[in-house]
């Protein structure tokens, strides 16, 4: 049987995470989550670029 097979499975998961966590911290949950997330993509994006920066500049020295 798969976890989210039913709607109800999630409704289910949130509230043992609401009664676990309480209603004041899941806030600060989501933002640390998305703090993370953010830095996260931020990284990937940098490095992504020095890739480029690499290629084309190694590009240009091979056409010379």
């Amino acid at each position: 049987m798969r976890l989210f097979e039913h709607p109800m499975s999630i409704v289910i998961i949130l509230i043992v995470v609401l009664l676990l966590f309480g209603g004041k911290k899941i806030p600060e949950l989501m933002r640390g989550l998305g703090t993370g997330l953010k830095e996260f993509k931020d990284a990937t994006k940098s490095d992504d670029e020095k890739k480029k920066d690499s290629q084309s500049s190694s590009n240009s020295k091979d056409e010379n």
